[in-house]
């Protein structure tokens, strides 16, 4: 059975890199597809730009997005996902480094599926972000 992408939207290289390696350093074999701000994850979700001859109809199995982006940020990105029908079921967790309590009721408010704040420390990161991939990879189930 061929693994479903996970998008990772992150602009941040050192947060993309330990992301990364967080999720495969716990077991997680899917592709990972990065996209640097909020408008290259929107062109790949909806087959723009690069990612034109992208397949539309393979959604990625969770999306782990930054708020705070350039071009377009993650709340600009969520709500254009969430006025498409067809992405309702994919997973959203926002995974930034904002402890704004607005930032957060704001994520859900625009449907948001988890709000995860980024802990500093290299360890903990790894621990979150293997607990992400646990619950959302493995033990989460979306319609195809």
């Amino acid at each position: 059975m061929l693994e479903r992408e996970i998008l990772l939207v992150e602009d941040n290289p050192d947060d993309e890199e330990l992301t990364v390696a967080a999720l495969r350093k716990n077991g997680v074999i899917n592709p990972i597809v990065v996209a640097r701000d909020g408008v290259e994850a929107l062109e790949y979700l909806f087959c723009e730009g690069a990612w034109a001859t992208r397949d539309r109809s393979l959604r990625p199995q969770v999306i782990l997005l930054d708020l705070k982006l350039p071009r377009a940020g993650g709340f600009d990105v969520l709500k254009r996902m969430r006025s498409e029908p067809e992405f309702d079921s994919v997973p959203v967790v926002v995974l930034t480094s904002s402890s704004e309590d607005e930032d957060m009721v704001r994520s859900y408010q625009l449907h948001a599926n988890s709000y995860v704040r980024k802990p500093v420390d290299f360890r903990l990161f790894s621990e979150a972000v293997r607990h992400l991939g646990l619950y959302w990879l493995l033990l989460n189930e979306v319609p195809r």
